[in-house]
């Protein structure tokens, strides 16, 4: 496993503090959905750190967050979900050339895994809703089908604005 530098650790830091941000304040949520720009952070974590210290990061935001501004108890599975998105991110994005197919196939993994299997059966098992409910997949469905192709375009603007392969580069984030 790589090391950390200092550098990294604070970028690292910010980018946590900004998953939580714009997860836990700047989002609009009922009880079985949440709509937010939270993965913006979470996407360059990926294109900068990779599968397992975006996992790392967000297992952080995840815990972080909860404890400082949570309006529900704590639950392990959407920490689990957290690590997953953050490791699906690193593993499409990091040193890879970034394309339309490649954050199509990156988000639609994202969305078929967390937000479509393990977000509803988390839902499940902590509301006491069977896993095929109408009442968790109305809502999600519905979501998937309006956010998916904003979080794709959003997903590849951010991955082609950053100006990753330069901060990889000179920043020398791992020793």
């Amino acid at each position: 496993m790589k090391k950390l530098t200092t550098y990294s650790i604070a970028i690292m830091g910010l980018l946590i503090a900004l998953t939580i941000v714009m997860t836990r304040l700047f989002s609009v949520e009922t009880t079985f959905l949440r709509v937010s720009l939270g993965f913006v952070p979470q996407v360059m974590m990926g294109i900068l750190f990779g599968p397992l210290w975006s996992g790392i990061g967000g297992v952080l935001a995840d815990f972080i967050g909860i404890t400082l501004l949570g309006k529900a108890p704590f639950f392990i599975g959407f920490t689990i979900s957290a690590f997953v998105e953050g490791s699906i991110y690193g593993w499409f994005l990091y040193k890879k050339n970034i394309t339309w197919q490649r954050t199509i196939v990156c988000v639609l993994v994202v969305f078929l895994v967390s937000r479509l299997f393990l977000t509803p059966l988390w839902l499940g098992l902590m509301y006491h809703v069977p896993f095929f409910s109408w009442i968790i997949w109305g809502q999600r469905l519905l979501s998937a089908a309006i956010s998916f192709p904003i979080q794709v375009a959003v997903t590849y603007l951010v991955a082609k604005s950053v100006p990753y392969k330069r901060l990889l580069r000179t920043a020398n984030l791992f020793k």
